[in-house]
């Protein structure tokens, strides 16, 4: 049975990063009929931040991805919040010490600075609590058993390490990247337990990834490194047989490819980072998110599922089903995914084109209605009809069709003055007078009369058209010029080119 987790820290807004992560997850356990669960690892009470697992539940649910077994959703393996699974990791740690595996460790942050400093001093290209340092340090492994039980006794603080084996190259087989080998004596002996009784991260994971059965453990790139610690801890706790298959994804990387994707890129280049908009509790900055920027759910999936995954085909547009149907972790590559910006618009633009007009007018009509225009929504949907291929994102109708609800005020001053020309005025007036008695006043066949007075008029489109669209958009802009007037109806054109010729002068 195909089991996966996504399992963040509550310690500020999801990164797309994370976005992605949970994505593949997702996906993974879709194509092989198992269960997504959601487990929140708040064990860093330090950097606990009020409100972030409201936002990332709130983030996985935009995003469609629905969870079976989680902090939300519930389960036989529960609890899936850390912090209420507290008392269940002590014993494994105490488990390792008594079985030689671990250590107490005694030494106060001043202690573990004047190490780092005398190794550096010393040349040393490994300054880390490990195989070379241990003995030299205040622990259970070179203090006498009665002086660390007296410690103890006494309450004084101390953390629980894990004890690195000497002289051993660690081995582990990763989905994406192959066999992966590490050599375990310059690796440090990493903090299973801390001092405000928490489990660090590296061994309430292992914990609760064996005690929920999880059979694929898939994440990003950063934990890498950890790797060969979590395949210890599977040995040392005696689960190696059970232990979850291990799949590394690349990293997002920047526009230009150098380095990771931050939030201040994104501030930078004009785009979000995170997929909902995050208000920080404390600062009380607003950070932008893809929905509040105008991202479809669906498109913004699409676009995320593409970073670091290629179907091996030209497809590039796929809707949840034929993402489920098409994944596989084995075509996800090793290399850093370039974040662009411009193709995630894309993708937007393309999902917008698959909605309806009526689910379009929907959205369109909250921005209108904020404006205080009031339009039936048949007239709107027309509107929306003409401009959707224009647009990116439905903000930016009002900008392709604001023409359409209110006149011109003004015109633009550079196409004033390169065509309104002085016999301008006087075409427009004859214009007007061929559009008052045309019946029935549709695109086709305005279009149809006004073509065939500009032949009899031995005049060129240029010299006519250009201004006609000056006098009713504004500016050389907006669908088919016919289109536009048909949907304002005759009297409002007329009235527009007359503003235009009494406006305009030359």
């Amino acid at each position: 049975m195909v089991r996966v987790r996504f399992a963040p820290s509550p310690t500020g807004p999801l990164h797309i990063g994370g976005v992605r992560t949970a994505l593949f997850n997702y996906l993974f356990a879709k194509k092989h009929g198992g269960d997504f669960l959601l487990r929140i690892e708040d064990t860093d009470q330090v950097r606990y931040v009020e409100g972030a697992e409201n936002y990332i539940v709130e983030a996985l649910e935009w995003c469609g991805l629905k969870i079976d077994e989680g902090v939300t959703k519930g389960g036989e393996f529960g609890p899936y919040r850390q912090s209420e699974r507290k008392e269940l990791y002590k014993q494994y740690a105490m488990n390792l010490i008594t079985e030689g595996k671990a250590y107490f460790a005694f030494d106060t942050p001043e202690e573990l600075d004047q190490m780092r400093e005398k190794l550096k001093a010393e040349g040393s290209s490994n300054q880390q609590y490990g195989v070379h340092t241990r003995m030299e340090m205040k622990n259970s492994l070179s203090l006498p058993g009665e002086e660390v039980q007296k410690r103890i006794s006494a309450g004084e603080n101390y953390i629980i390490r894990i004890k690195m084996p000497e002289n051993e190259t660690i081995i582990v087989s990763d989905l994406i990247r192959g066999e992966v080998k590490f050599e375990a004596n310059i690796l440090d002996d990493k903090v299973l337990f801390k001092s405000d009784g928490m489990p660090t991260y590296h061994l309430a994971n292992i914990v609760d990834d064996h005690l929920m059965k999880i059979s694929h453990v898939i994440r990003g790139e950063e934990w890498l490194p950890s790797l060969p610690l979590h395949k210890l801890l599977y040995q040392y706790l005696g689960w190696e047989n059970s232990m979850p298959q291990f799949a590394h994804l690349p990293l997002l990387l920047k526009p230009n490819g150098k380095g990771k994707l931050s939030k201040r890129d994104g501030d930078k280049g004009g785009f979000p980072v995170f997929p909902l908009q995050w208000k920080d509790p404390k600062t009380g900055d607003i950070s932008s998110g893809y929905r509040e920027s105008g991202y479809f759910n669906d498109a913004f999936i699409n676009m995320m599922a593409l970073l670091g995954w290629n179907p091996g085909t030209e497809q590039e547009i796929f809707s949840m089903e034929e993402l489920i149907e098409a994944f596989d972790i084995k075509k996800v590559g090793k290399a850093g995914a370039k974040f662009d910006a411009e193709k995630a618009k894309w993708f937007n633009h393309q999902y917008m084109q698959t909605k309806t007009d009526e689910e379009l007018t929907k959205l369109y009509q909250d921005i209108l209605k904020a404006k205080n225009i009031n339009f039936t929504d048949r007239f709107v949907s027309k509107v929306v009809s003409l401009i959707k291929e224009r647009a990116n994102f439905v903000a930016d109708f009002w900008e392709q069709s604001h023409f359409f609800f209110e006149a011109p005020e003004e015109y633009d001053a550079k196409m004033v003055k390169k065509r309104w020309k002085e016999d301008t005025s006087g075409l427009m007036k004859k214009l007007s007078c061929v559009l008052k008695n045309i019946e029935p006043f549709s695109s086709e066949n305005t279009e149809k009369h006004v073509k065939e007075w500009l032949e009899a008029s031995n005049l060129g489109m240029g010299q006519v058209m250009t201004a006609f669209r000056l006098a009713v958009v504004g500016a050389g802009k907006g669908p088919h010029m016919f289109d536009i007037i048909e949907l304002i109806g005759k009297d409002e054109t007329i009235k527009r080119i007359e503003l235009a010729v009494e406006r305009i002068k030359k």
